[in-house]
């Protein structure tokens, strides 16, 4: 039959309504499931971050699945609004969802390259996809794109589109949405980025990882030129702001070095926020919301200008004296050490312990001959870590926290996860027990002038047992000095008298327990030294604060109140500070400052007043035999601190540092460091300068009625003729 002009018509007509016609009936069974119902589309369900608090009001890190922070369009700087609309979408304002003609330009360029070169998604259409579709490359899931971002068209204005675009897009480095990516990148809320910078976030939007301003900063500088070109050419800047803001770096400087933001920006005080995430995780009161989806405000007693100054410390006291005790620290002196601690590390190694037992020499035998492998042993071994805290005194709230020293926080990325050096190690405490000891003797009637014999000291158990402890002082048989400067000088042989001859063990740890440490401890004399028993440096702290506070103990706290996204109150803390009063009676916890200041002032922990002056201040030191742990614990009118060092395997220690492993010169001066900061901050509250001790006349010239003996500012005991001057003690 033939085909005629009209006929081939009929037929190409015929071709087409069939063609639209399975078109309309696919496009129909494809967005008959698995589109957003319109309560899904009036509330999109975000995956928002926690917020951690400080207590002045600075977000020290988050809980989340991805981590968002939802803020509204007008907190949105004007610069990343032009920069998306001349990047992503420049009709944005003027279509219904769908831009036709851009998806019909980008479908021929595709046909004609013969992948996909270019794509043709709306702002709103990218929008659906984030928030109701997956990310599959399919025909059906365009086309449900399509329709959902009309449906967003019809419920939303082109604000509140881009309100909820800017909050749920990844702009890589972990972060969804402007806020959290203006902080990562910049250390800087929204409101205050430049046009530079709203550039570089926007340049992120196409590939995170390909324009990473790190990884490949001249991809990423690129890019960034490119989006002010754009918003050149809409009219959104001038040429003058053009060339000024392609001047700019692409990050700040230490940034750009490599010191990312996402660690400075939410690692401010890593174990303290982990203290807290595991805290709220089993807390009851929480039972109906998500820790990690739900946009939770928590609030907390750190303080942000405080837990900067102890990082600050830490890092500055460690960073020389890491490297002074690698010069002394010897593998070849340690070669047994290093071989059990090679051997511990291959048999926890995931590959030896995944492989087979025929393998498993293999394996053995590679790790052990492996350089890189024993050189990261023998440097996660020799990281000198470091647990540190600081409490408020008047109200228990603990105001910063050190968990792990910088380098070994630097050198792992879960280092947040991490043993809990401040809370979660127990450590004999050496000499800085001793307090408890002289507490319990002052009890006993005797005050800091009573005089105590000095010299070697051996003592006889019950069960014949006989303990002869070191470290006399240089005193001889015969020679006596008084409390006051026995612990200053802390002269081991004096506390093993008072446990032993004054009060007892069993009296020792009651005062002890009662003024808040809560390990067990081990009633015999070696306690009068600190070696009854493990303590973690937090209880050792909160315990030293009953002095200042004259005889009351208090109870730490780190919580203030939690709130829900909506700021409806969850959980609402006890503003009330938790105390026991007479613990210890005022006179004697006079008393005990009064000597403890003389630790700072002239004895052992005296290096402190070399960076910090004028202040009244209070503690003692600890060493351990071993000089596996060096400790300073401390306080002054209005705050007490703790500072443990020692490594994580007590087999590597500070022995062969000779003096300078000493809690005197390996702990106290990161204290030191650290008040010196905080009282020179103007901004803080703590501005009270002395103890109340109105009894006392502060010591002028810190000589022994007894040898006259003075102590020096470098801790080496010193015979002077001078006459002595102590101030008298108030009547009890």
């Amino acid at each position: 039959m033939k085909m005629t002009p009209l006929k081939f018509l009929w037929i190409l007509i015929g071709v087409f309504v069939g063609i639209c016609l399975i078109m309309f009936i696919y496009i129909k069974i494809v967005i008959s499931s698995g589109m957003p119902s319109i309560s899904q589309l009036e509330n999109p369900k975000l995956n928002l971050a926690t917020q951690v608090y400080s207590s002045d009001g600075v977000v020290i890190d988050h809980f989340f699945i991805e981590r968002r922070e939802d803020i509204d369009y007008s907190q949105m700087p004007k610069n990343y609004i032009n920069a998306l609309i001349a990047t992503e979408d420049r009709k944005f304002f003027k279509h219904w969802g769908v831009h036709t003609a851009r998806v019909v330009k980008a479908f021929v360029k595709n046909i004609f390259a013969g992948h996909t070169k270019e794509g043709g998604s709306t702002i709103t259409m990218q929008l659906a996809r984030n928030l109701y579709l997956t990310k599959e490359n399919t025909l059906a899931r365009k086309i449900r794109e399509a329709f959902t971002a009309i449906q967003i068209e019809r419920n939303y204005t082109k604000e509140q589109i881009l309100q909820l675009y800017s909050n749920t897009v990844y702009f890589g480095r972990g972060a969804y949405g402007i806020s959290i990516a203006s902080q990562v990148y910049f250390n800087k809320q929204p409101k205050d980025l430049n046009l530079a910078e709203c550039a570089m976030l926007v340049a992120l939007l196409k590939s995170p990882t390909n324009y990473d301003p790190v990884l490949n900063p001249d991809k990423a500088l690129a890019r960034r030129d490119l989006v002010l070109s754009l918003m050149l050419e809409e009219g959104y800047i001038t040429p003058s702001q053009y060339l000024e803001a392609t001047k700019q770096p692409l990050l700040p400087s230490d940034k750009a070095a490599g010191n990312f933001a996402l660690k400075s920006a939410f690692m401010i005080a890593p174990h303290f926020v982990e203290m807290v995430r595991q805290t709220l995780n089993d807390d009851s009161r929480l039972g109906n919301y998500d820790l990690y989806r739900d946009g939770l405000v928590i609030n907390t007693t750190l303080n942000s200008r405080i837990q900067q100054y102890l990082n600050q410390a830490v890092e500055e006291h460690l960073k020389s004296f890491q490297a002074e005790f690698l010069k002394n620290w010897s593998w070849s002196r340690n070669k047994n050490v290093l071989n059990a601690l090679l051997d511990k590390a291959i048999k926890t190694n995931p590959s030896y312990r995944s492989a087979s037992t025929s393998d498993k020499n293999r394996i053995y035998q590679q790790l052990l001959n492996n350089k890189y492998f024993i050189d990261s042993v023998k440097n996660a071994a020799t990281t000198i870590q470091v647990g540190a805290v600081v409490i408020n005194i008047h109200t228990g709230d603990i105001l910063a926290m050190v968990g792990a020293s910088p380098k070994f926080i630097q050198e792992n990325q879960s280092a947040k996860y991490s043993l809990n050096h401040a809370t979660q190690i127990r450590r004999q405490p050496g000499s800085s027990f001793k307090p408890f000891v002289y507490t319990s003797a002052l009890m006993h009637g005797l005050t800091p002038y009573s005089e105590i014999e000095c010299g070697p000291f051996t003592y006889r158990s019950p069960d014949g047992t006989v303990w002869s402890p070191s470290g006399s002082g240089d005193c001889a048989d015969g020679d006596k000095r008084t409390l006051f400067s026995a612990l200053a000088a802390s002269i081991n042989t004096v506390s093993a008298r008072l446990i032993t001859q004054v009060t007892s063990p069993d009296e020792v740890i009651r005062v002890a327990q009662k003024m808040g440490i809560k390990s067990p401890l081990v009633a015999y004399p070696a306690l009068a030294l600190g070696a009854g028993g493990d303590v973690s440096p937090i209880e050792m702290t909160t315990a030293y604060a009953t002095f200042p506070l004259h005889g009351t103990a208090i109870q730490t706290r780190f919580l203030n109140d939690i709130y829900d996204n909506y700021g409806n109150v969850i959980i609402k803390s006890n503003k009330k500070p938790i105390m026991t009063q007479g613990i210890i009676s005022d006179t004697i916890a006079d008393e005990m400052i009064f000597m403890m200041q003389g630790v700072v002032d002239y004895g052992t922990g005296s290096v402190i007043r070399k960076f910090f002056q004028g202040v009244d201040a209070a503690g003692k030191t600890g060493t351990t035999d071993d000089a596996a742990d060096a400790w300073f614990i401390g306080y002054t009118p209005d705050l007490v601190a703790g500072i443990w060092v020692g490594f994580d395997d007590k087999r590597v220690n500070f022995n062969y540092m000779g003096g300078q492993g000493y809690g005197g010169r390996a702990a106290a001066p990161i204290w030191g460091r650290l008040m010196a900061k905080v009282y020179s901050d103007p901004l803080l509250p703590y501005k009270k300068r002395n103890f109340d001790l109105n009894s006392f006349n502060r010591i002028r010239t810190p000589v022994d009625s007894i040898r006259n003996q003075t102590y020096i500012p470098d801790n080496q005991q010193e015979k002077q003729n001078l006459t002595p001057a102590l101030p008298p003690l108030p009547k009890r």
